[in-house]
């Protein structure tokens, strides 16, 4: 991929996050700056998943990674925020889809079934305090606006 194909605040992200490491301006970083890098995008990853990484983009296996390889690498866990009416849309329609009768609402249980198929990390009490966060009148149900509120943070 060239710099071209990223989204411009995709690419804006990824310049500051090596910039960050890339402490002398040689034009690359340290494979043992990637972790901590990928953890401030909110990744955490286990020493196999980023040597698997650093494996897939970096072929001579030289220790380094320079800006062209390290969005290869980051791009996939750079997010960027969706324009908000298509994201809306999609949500309205995912909502349809799971209140099958058309009852303007979602029982908890099917949130909870929901944020499972999302996060399959998420205890139970995890999802417990999410449900009670988004419920907060204990209603047991939750309409369009409060499942809005839960997929867009």
């Amino acid at each position: 991929m060239t710099e071209a194909e990223y989204d411009k605040e995709q690419l804006r992200i990824m310049r500051n996050a090596f910039k960050a490491f890339d402490h002398d301006e040689r034009g690359y970083i340290e494979y043992n700056d990637v972790q901590t890098i990928l953890e401030i995008l909110g990744q955490k990853l286990d020493d196999k998943a980023i040597k698997a990484l650093i494996k897939e983009v970096d072929k001579s296996n030289s220790g380094k990674l320079d800006f062209s390889q390290f969005c290869k690498l980051a791009a996939r866990f750079v997010e960027v925020e969706e324009d908000t009416p298509a994201l809306a849309s999609e949500l309205k329609e995912a909502f349809r889809v799971y209140d099958k009768e058309g009852k303007g609402y979602l029982t908890v249980q099917v949130l909870r079934d929901i944020l499972r198929e999302l996060d399959d990390k998420l205890s139970a009490s995890d999802l417990d305090m999410i449900i009670e966060e988004i419920d907060a009148d204990g209603s047991g149900t939750v309409d369009f606006d409060e499942f809005m509120q839960v997929m867009t943070g």
